[in-house]
């Protein structure tokens, strides 16, 4: 087969629930509870399920949980007061509409499934390795010393199944070369030494199956080596080829569109006349694809209702990403737009500074759209809220690692009632809150190695906050251990 793309109902993984620790809770049922969904009937269409059939996909599960039911847009008058959805349980509900997304997969060549994730485990076709193999240069021996060597220019890697060795005889082998049937050691070149009558001696002793790596050493044909939901890495890859594998089955990147929303921005050459550059076009995207995503296109759409709802309802990307117009202003127009969309309003606010008026709806045919502030350090909170669990989800991706948390070296003022998201570089074993980390600054996320989870009433000098990752960042263990 070629690197075709295939829809084919790929298992979801157990215990991925791509929230993070602070997205669990009672319910977080395993994602092999999840329904994979339907085959779609081509190649370029999106296997999705339908908006609203969720009742068993874990999403009323975790709205349930946060304490608010699902409703349509329109079920809401603008104005109302409403709710804000706590930020654990914002990210809970969209690493559960994530999870119950159907997975796209395609059989992938090695040589394009770098950075691809695994839709299925990755199981030994042979033995690795698979027959006994020297670990070193030197002699095939059998038995005790000393040895006659036998004449011919020894074993070399590659070479197919050899005469066995006889009691007390010698061979030249080469590391990787096939051991012979009857040899009881390898002794390396530099253990051992020859006289003029033929025969070898070893310098040390030896032992029995010395420096022979054994048939099934590393893996028996069947043993698991990468579960599914595992990233694709150079490693995985070498990995695969030993076992035997030329493709992999991966599954295909979530496509997403961006619409970068306003009349005041610019997209190029200094701000001027009340217009400002955009930011988050030139932002968005890449962050999108660092977290595993097809980008589709990045569209500018000025403050018009009828622009904003023909985009939505024509995009053919899973994901639809807004930026700003998710507020109740005389030129928000998001929620307009998904009133008459029919769409359904999963997370409609969220208590957490900068990013409260983000949401995520879902759309007709399984697709949805995540709200993102307009101010640029809302819209990464909206990002690492919402966008990041539920792409994880929609991905395939293993489950989220298990939170960390380091200790802060300065106080951190925070909101009376709402989670606060605050950049911070490590120094040393603690962390240093940046400054610049005001809703409009992308300063501070840039100098930034995470985003310190703040929780409502501010955190002391000493305590331990749970930290989020930045795509780029280094890993856990690199960046904050």
């Amino acid at each position: 087969m070629t690197g075709q793309d295939h829809e084919l109902d790929a298992p979801r993984v157990a215990g991925q629930s791509g929230a993070g620790g602070s997205g669990t809770g009672p319910g977080d049922r395993a994602r092999a509870d999840a329904p994979t969904g339907r085959a779609a009937a081509d190649a370029d269409a999106p296997a999705l399920a339908d908006a609203g059939a969720g009742a068993d996909d874990g999403v009323e599960d975790a709205l349930a949980l946060v304490g608010r039911q699902s409703a349509h847009a329109g079920a809401r008058a603008p104005g109302t007061p409403h709710r804000a959805t706590p930020w654990p349980g914002a990210r809970l509900v969209a690493a559960r509409a994530g999870s119950a997304t159907p997975l796209r997969t395609r059989r992938a060549p090695l040589g394009q499934a770098l950075g691809q994730v695994l839709a299925e485990p990755l199981t030994a076709l042979t033995d690795l390795p698979s027959f006994d193999t020297s670990a070193m240069d030197g002699w095939a021996v059998s038995g005790p010393g000393p040895w006659t060597v036998e004449s011919g220019g020894g074993i070399l890697a590659g070479h197919g199944e050899q005469e066995p060795l006889t009691d007390g005889a010698a061979v030249r082998i080469a590391t990787g070369a096939r051991v012979p049937a009857g040899a009881t050691a390898v002794v390396r070149s530099e253990h051992s030494r020859t006289d003029s009558s033929g025969h070898l001696y070893a310098k040390r002793p030896v032992t029995h199956g010395q420096d022979i790596r054994p048939r099934g050493q590393e893996c028996r044909s069947g043993d698991q080596l990468v579960p599914a939901g595992g990233t694709v890495t150079p490693a995985v890859l070498g990995l695969a080829a030993a076992a035997g594998y030329d493709q992999l089955l991966t599954v295909r990147r979530p496509r997403i569109e961006v619409l970068v929303l306003g009349d005041e921005l610019l997209t190029e050459g200094l701000p001027h006349d009340g217009l400002i550059r955009d930011a988050l076009g030139p932002m968005i995207g890449p962050w999108l694809r660092a977290l595993g995503a097809e980008v589709l296109a990045t569209r500018r759409i000025g403050d018009d209702a009828d622009a904003l709802y023909d985009a939505v309802a024509s995009s053919e990307a899973e994901l639809v990403i807004t930026t700003g117009g998710t507020a109740a202003g005389p030129v928000d127009h998001v929620h307009p737009v998904l009133r008459k969309a029919g769409a359904e309003l999963l997370v409609d606010g969220v208590a957490v500074r900068p990013g409260h008026p983000m949401l995520l709806a879902r759309l007709a045919h399984g697709r949805y759209l995540v709200g993102l502030p307009g101010n640029p350090l809302a819209a990464v909170s909206g990002l690492v809220t919402l966008a990041e669990p539920l792409l994880r989800g929609m991905s395939g991706r293993a489950a989220t690692p298990a939170p960390y948390r380091a200790s802060l070296r300065d106080e951190v003022h925070g909101h009376p009632y709402d989670t606060r998201l605050v950049p911070v570089v490590r120094r040393g074993e603690v962390l240093v809150p940046l400054h610049y980390n005001g809703p409009a600054m992308l300063r501070g996320i840039a100098a930034a190695h995470g985003l310190a989870v703040v929780p409502p009433g501010g955190a002391g000098a000493g305590d331990e906050l749970e930290v989020l990752d930045l795509p780029w960042s280094p890993t856990t263990e690199g960046c904050f251990t």
